[in-house]
């Protein structure tokens, strides 16, 4: 499948107001702990892929991030699988991968269509809004899709973070 999303910042109380006249349908508030890993046969920063296992709530869940597909969004490639944690930080560490950060944040999950609307507190970072849409189809038209509903949060397509926030945190 194919993640399009992007994300910027926002003010999160002023998000919730679009939201709320949007009549957007929330789904679950989650806390996110995330922990990144770098490949010992070569270095993911470099080749533009993550690999990440994240808990959230009660869930665990390793993913592969593949590299990013355009200039203007964070579109990119997304493979995920539900893993019991700590064995699979010990069969990571035991291949050789490396923790390289690790993420928390605070997200509330809202839907409008087919398009996830997160509002993301990060740790160290601040708030942010993404938009994502999961998608086989048309990477092109989920993109004017995704632009048009950040017009609705007063946001342009410039500005769209293409940063992750494993790079944010990096930085």
């Amino acid at each position: 499948m194919l993640e399009v999303e992007v994300k910027s910042r926002i003010d999160l109380s002023y998000a919730r107001e679009v939201l709320e006249g949007l009549d957007a349908k929330f789904l679950e508030a989650e806390e996110h702990f995330d922990i990144y890993y770098n490949a010992p046969h070569c270095d993911f920063a470099e080749t533009d892929e993550a690999l990440r296992i994240r808990s959230v709530n009660d869930r665990q869940v390793l993913t592969y991030k593949g590299k990013k597909l355009d200039d203007t969004t964070k579109s990119r490639e997304e493979i995920q699988t539900p893993v019991e944690a700590e064995a699979m930080i010990q069969i990571l560490e035991r291949l050789g991968f490396k923790e390289t950060a690790r993420v928390q944040k605070v997200r509330d999950v809202f839907k409008i269509g087919d398009i996830t609307l997160c509002l993301d507190e990060v740790d160290s970072l601040g708030q942010f809004i993404e938009f994502e849409i999961i998608s086989d189809a048309d990477m092109e038209e989920s993109k004017k899709r995704i632009f048009a509903m950040m017009e609705k949060f007063g946001l342009q397509p410039e500005d769209s973070i293409r940063k992750s926030y494993l790079e944010l945190v990096m930085e």
